[in-house]
């Protein structure tokens, strides 16, 4: 079992779980403004689940790279497509602004629920 820290819940999850299915499953605010109706429900193509993620994951796949080199993501190895990214042990799991989620302010950390609507 691995344990993921997000939006000020603590849960644990099988080794190979999908992070975003985890993220939701718990309610937890996985999509910013509009992205929380328009995205593409897991399947890699729109890049609006990107999370920061400290600990154990899977490596990136093609199917995460292709988006964010079309999107506006940051240059940032701990920012991942939840919907792409498998949990490999213990993880801190945070969620910046911006529709993608590749701003610079913090929506929610791995220890506080929401900081900013």
């Amino acid at each position: 079992m691995a344990k993921i820290i997000a939006e000020g819940k603590t849960f644990e999850v099988d080794e190979g779980t999908n992070l975003r299915e985890a993220l939701l499953a718990q309610d937890i605010d996985l999509y910013n403004a509009g992205a929380k109706i328009f995205n593409c429900h897991g399947h890699g193509i729109c890049g609006t689940c990107l999370v920061q993620v400290e600990g154990s994951v899977s490596v990136p796949t093609a199917a995460e790279t292709r988006p964010t080199l079309l999107h506006p993501h940051v240059n940032d190895n701990k920012r991942r497509l939840a919907c792409q990214t498998k949990v490999l042990g213990d993880l801190l799991v945070t969620k910046f602004d911006g529709y993608f989620g590749d701003g610079e302010e913090f929506v929610w950390t791995p220890g506080e629920g929401l900081l900013v609507s």
